[in-house]
């Protein structure tokens, strides 16, 4: 199924005591290039987020959003500092003795003496942190995934509809490229008698010319490597791979043959329909630079 290199999507799961969230979002790019905003102490996940996303991306410029928030206190120690406690509690003593001060001392208040405390994360489980994150960014994914697919339908419509169009182009051309050789004939008939104002004129050297013309000016050969060109289009739009690149490439030649057909038009009917022509590829091509 074709699809778009613009997207987005978004998920939030409570895993483990974590709240985490996960954003991915993509725009145009001809490789795949990844970027990630990874709250420093879970920096680790970043490549293991590059490779699992690279398994459904191949191409576009993602960017990958993650934020980790704990709901609960299990990844928190808390711990006293008997030393600083006691040495606060002998000092405070000892200065009231000294000042003959009522020893009034009580937990309440030496528990907001600084440094009694100390509160610090506990180690990580790594591989329990990617697994949460995974799974979050799993269904943030399917809904980027799910975004592209959309957006991928509606190109995919729109290049069949302007290939039917190039089609029907085509054929216009076949039409007119041989009355194009009968219409020179006649011209250069016409011309001789004139100029020669004799009705005894070489029949054999007025078809050779005109053969010599209609030669010149044959596009047989690019209407029909057009017409298998738009054979190909179809079949890739229908593939369930990555095309991107290689419609890239095929819009090429497109281009090329119309290009051709226009440099050998020697009828003003054909140079308009090369216009029309050269327009559609354009807008197909325009198209394509979005296809993953």
């Amino acid at each position: 199924m074709i699809k778009s290199m613009t997207g987005f999507g978004r998920a939030e799961e409570i895993i483990g005591g974590r709240d985490i969230i996960v954003e991915i979002r993509s725009v145009n790019h001809r490789y795949y290039e990844f970027s990630a905003r990874v709250p420093r102490v879970y920096g680790y996940i970043e490549e293991k987020l590059k490779s699992y996303l690279n398994g459904r991306i191949s191409r576009g410029k993602v960017e990958v959003s993650v934020s980790v928030s704990a709901v609960e206190a299990k990844d928190t120690v808390v711990e006293i500092n008997k030393n600083v406690a006691k040495g606060y509690v002998d000092a405070l003593r000892s200065v009231g003795e000294e000042l003959g001060l009522a020893d009034d001392l009580t937990l309440s208040q030496l528990v907001r003496l600084p440094d009694v405390f100390t509160v610090r994360k506990s180690a990580d489980d790594e591989e329990a942190v990617w697994e949460s994150v995974r799974q979050v960014a799993d269904a943030a994914a399917a809904k980027f995934v799910s975004m592209r697919e959309a957006e991928g339908r509606k190109m995919r419509d729109d290049v069949l509809e302007r290939a039917a169009v190039i089609e029907r182009l085509v054929g216009e051309v076949e039409q007119l490229s041989p009355i194009s050789a009968e219409n020179y004939r006649n011209k250069l008939y016409s011309r001789l008698c004139e100029v020669l104002a004799d009705k005894n004129i070489d029949e054999q050297r007025i078809l050779t010319e005109a053969a010599i013309f209609a030669d010149k000016t044959a596009v047989a050969e690019e209407t029909v490597r057009l017409r298998s060109h738009i054979r190909q289009l179809r079949d890739m739009l229908e593939l369930s791979e990555p095309v991107g690149r290689k419609l890239d490439f095929l819009i090429q030649e497109f281009n090329r043959e119309a290009n051709t057909i226009g440099s050998k038009a020697q009828d003003i009917a054909v140079t308009k329909i090369v216009v029309d022509l050269k327009s559609e590829i354009e807008k197909i091509r325009e198209q394509i630079q979005n296809i993953e």
